[in-house]
């Protein structure tokens, strides 16, 4: 695939971060943008050169002209989204990346992937935590052997930050830091250590202005012997703040790693120390102190669009966020009745 087309539906807060990242990417044009809010649909095709509009999605999937289309909505709207991408073209379907979380519940996940699987395409969920620089280089250490086999971890974000003023929608819904953030967190927990098959889950809200929860704590045990401890929390004041940062402490069997604030990661084995500095760049486009996300969400588009000229399968394929949303939905039930979730119930 020399020139590869795509169109993006949503054009909200976080949806100019995927654009800006695709006009970073060689031989990728977003050729089409779609919103039900013409005021806004306006202003992201005006400041992104893209002069295909629409209000209908179906109408801009009855046009077609392009490969894949990138679902930047929220939850609600991905299945009839991605199931309308499935059937584009005469049921040949388009490629498809999709926003978190993936899902409003495991049928509807397991109906999205089932649909675009039918035909062929690729679906990669957008999860891009995992894809974070700091993250990643503390990935690559532990899958390159450098403490050993791995016993216990803890994966950390902790924050007074206020993400109500960007994204007001957070502080409405019954759920919040667990599908909102802590999806993330679980999933790095998975990329370091594997699969799950039991997590246990406390919650509470701190902040009386929203209605779900700001603090959650889960205790997982994954499948190859591990434990890890996964806490997120909006509700802590500290100086200085650490936002957007995952912090990270893991065991191995022959020594320890730390992703400490700032960037810094610690690798103590064999009787010695390495410090590097793991700090991400800020991208022209972007600015402090969201940049470390921000150049994930162009290191995973970049993932997108290589599988796609390979022809393999991309790390957060639907299938495999299919393991991360089971935990999700897991922790909520361990929450509501206050036992530990084998995750092979879901």
């Amino acid at each position: 695939m020399s020139r590869i087309r795509g169109a993006l539906i949503g054009c909200g807060f976080f949806a100019r971060n995927q654009l800006h990242a695709w006009q970073g990417i060689e031989g990728v044009e977003i050729v089409a943008i779609c919103d039900r809010d013409e005021t806004r649909l306006a202003e992201t095709g005006d400041a992104f050169g893209i002069a295909r509009r629409y209000t209908d999605a179906g109408r801009m999937f009855d046009e077609g002209g392009f490969d894949f289309v990138d679902i930047a909505t929220t939850v609600p709207s991905h299945r009839p989204l991605v199931e309308m991408a499935a059937r584009a073209g005469d049921g040949a379907g388009v490629h498809v990346i999709c926003q978190k979380p993936f899902a409003e519940n495991m049928a509807d996940a397991r109906a999205m992937i089932a649909a675009v699987e039918a035909t062929g395409k690729t679906l990669m969920v957008h999860e891009n935590f995992r894809w974070q620089s700091a993250v990643r280089a503390a990935i690559e250490a532990l899958r390159g052997g450098a403490i050993g086999t791995p016993f216990f971890g803890r994966v950390s974000f902790r924050s007074g930050y206020d993400v109500f003023s960007g994204q007001p929608y957070l502080a409405e819904g019954a759920r919040f830091i667990i599908e909102d953030l802590g999806i993330h967190i679980l999933d790095i927990s998975r990329a370091l250590f594997g699969d799950v098959a039991r997590i246990t889950a406390t919650t509470t809200r701190i902040n009386p202005e929203i209605r779900g929860e700001d603090v959650a704590t889960m205790l997982l045990a994954h499948e190859g012997g591990v434990t890890s401890v996964v806490d997120c929390s909006y509700a802590t004041r500290r100086t200085p703040e650490t936002f957007p940062e995952t912090l990270l402490e893991i065991d191995g069997t022959g020594g320890t790693l730390r992703l400490d604030a700032g960037y810094r990661l610690t690798i103590q084995a064999a009787g010695g120390e390495e410090i590097r500095d793991v700090a991400p760049p800020v991208l022209p486009w972007a600015e402090r102190p969201w940049h470390n996300i921000q150049e994930s969400v162009a290191l995973i588009q970049q993932h997108f669009v290589d599988c796609l000229r390979a022809g393999c399968a991309p790390e957060t394929s639907g299938d495999d966020n299919l393991k991360t949303f089971a935990l999700v939905e897991a922790a909520y039930l361990s929450a509501a009745e206050g036992r530990t979730v084998a995750l092979a119930e879901l």
